[in-house]
């Protein structure tokens, strides 16, 4: 059975949707979601709200982002907080929990999706070959050493990259390829392809190395 990973998907349902009906994952098989489900994109609400429905399935393990976390802390911190999260893609967020002309706050935002992005959603995700992580690993530390600044915030780079000690394959997302490619480095695989700035959301079987995209526009490709 294939495990199936899934890039940033920034509030594209309707990439989302095509990508899932390209891919067809059959039950018992993984598929993990590498976070940023939310902001800059049109439809973050409907991205969660499959995910939600995907998870409750039992197919889903889905991990937390840096978007998540200054979504959380927007709601938490107020203020700069707010205005950070805003700045950052949160205000389509926001907006799609409303109709369109409505003014959208934290309390149009359900309590299952606030619960999802809290406490649903992990840090990381490991299997006997491969590490799921949203933005990176410091190669050195074993996981429960990681810091969140590697985990969510720290970009990938091949003049910077090292694998982890582990010997693991690292799969991530978070550093964006706007050539719509995949980041091929030494045992780590990034697959944060710009799906919200016209590129591809991408779904990868991380044991073959195939992988399906689809956009916003309903394309597909492998």
């Amino acid at each position: 059975m294939r495990t199936l990973a899934i890039g940033d998907i920034h509030g594209c349902r309707t990439a989302l949707d095509h990508l899932l009906a390209f891919v067809k994952p059959l039950p018992g098989e993984t598929i993990v979601s590498l976070g940023d489900y939310v902001d800059r994109g049109p439809d973050s609400k409907g991205v969660i709200d499959k995910l939600i429905e995907m998870h409750v399935a039992g197919q889903l393990i889905p991990l937390r982002g840096n978007h998540e976390f200054m979504m959380l802390g927007s709601k938490k911190g107020g203020g700069d907080s707010i205005r950070f999260w805003l700045a950052c893609g949160g205000a389509p967020t926001l907006e799609s929990y409303v109709s369109p002309g409505q003014y959208a706050t934290h309390e149009d935002i359900p309590a299952t999706h606030w619960h999802f992005i809290k406490h649903t959603c992990d840090d990381w995700y490991e299997t006997d070959t491969h590490i799921f992580v949203h933005a990176n690993l410091h190669p050195e530390r074993p996981l429960g050493e990681q810091t969140t600044e590697h985990l969510h915030w720290e970009a990938l780079t091949a003049l910077s990259h090292r694998p982890h000690v582990s010997g693991k394959v690292m799969i991530c997302g978070h550093t964006e390829q706007r050539s719509g490619r995949p980041l091929v480095l030494e045992r780590a695989v990034c697959i944060d392809t710009w799906a919200y700035g016209g590129g591809w959301l991408t779904c990868l079987d991380v044991t073959s190395g195939d992988y399906w995209q689809a956009n916003e526009l309903g394309e597909r490709r492998t």
